[in-house]
């Protein structure tokens, strides 16, 4: 499982861009490979929850991230090892 944060860096792109990270957003649900994504407080970024994809493939993911390339966030990946989990999480134990 992976949780990828991304920090703005340059917000004043993100306007023009924000359709091509919302498409981006929308591919990672559809592919099943993102759980979750939400706002970093107070209006500082991002957050996505990713599971069942290899680090190189994440790597890849976040690179095509509009956001990314055009520099308006910083991204940081996390890698989590699930140890104990709720019963509803265990397809995260993978």
């Amino acid at each position: 499982m992976f949780v990828i944060i991304l920090q703005f860096a340059d917000k004043t792109k993100a306007p023009q861009l924000m359709d091509g990270h919302n498409a981006w957003i929308k591919r990672g649900f559809d592919d099943g490979v993102f759980l979750f994504v939400g706002s970093l407080q107070p209006n500082a970024g991002g957050a996505i929850i990713a599971h069942n994809v290899s680090r190189a493939d994440i790597e890849a993911r976040v690179q095509d991230d509009p956001f990314v390339t055009q520099g308006v966030v910083s991204s940081e990946i996390l890698e989590i090892t699930a140890g104990r989990v709720d019963e509803r999480l265990a397809f995260l134990k993978g």
